[in-house]
């Protein structure tokens, strides 16, 4: 079995402080320490990520694979769940439509999914315009490796506000969130 974290507490604290910091500020770019070595389906902020935020008391659905599912189940205690049913959604490859995913409701909405998405790479400064809660007018952020039309979904979950999906983009060491409250325009 791979280990997880070296130093379990101290690396945990950065991851989370990394992942509250992309929440509040989105479409910004953190960039997660080296020295985690996942299996090979799991790029190291997504493994980070995970063992950060999953535990026994939060469903997990992923298609990251068995070496995978064996490293995840032992270092995070998490239970598999359905995409629907699902508090965190890792997709390693295709993901599933954003509106297959636990939305929450209007009285629960921290009952909607998390959704990890690993991707090829992230940038600021350039790409989609992003405007909504935490950013002062506008970010930029770049992302290569999205499936095709996840910017529409995206728009069509916003209806549903403050119902919804957020998004937590993984590139190697990189992360940067999509809480589902922001709005994207491309170009």
């Amino acid at each position: 079995m791979r280990p997880g974290f070296t130093d379990p507490v101290q690396d945990a604290q950065s991851c989370f402080r990394a992942v509250l910091e992309a929440m509040s500020r989105p479409g910004r770019v953190q960039v997660l320490p080296d020295g985690l070595n996942p299996p090979a389906a799991l790029h190291p902020a997504t493994a980070a990520v995970l063992l950060t935020l999953a535990d026994a008391e939060t469903p997990l659905h992923h298609d990251a694979g068995a070496e995978a599912d064996s490293w995840l189940r032992f270092h995070c205690g998490c239970p598999l769940a359905s995409p629907a049913d699902a508090a965190f959604v890792l997709a390693a490859g295709q993901p599933p439509a954003i509106s297959a995913l636990a939305q929450g409701s209007d009285e629960e909405p921290e009952r909607g999914a998390t959704l990890i998405l690993q991707v090829s790479a992230l940038e600021t400064g350039h790409g989609w315009r992003l405007t909504g809660p935490g950013i002062a007018q506008e970010h930029r952020l770049w992302v290569e490796g999205l499936p095709p039309g996840f910017v529409a979904e995206w728009r069509a979950q916003r209806a549903c506000f403050p119902r919804g999906v957020d998004v937590i983009l993984c590139a190697g060491h990189r992360i940067a969130a999509l809480p589902r409250g922001i709005r994207i325009e491309e170009g």
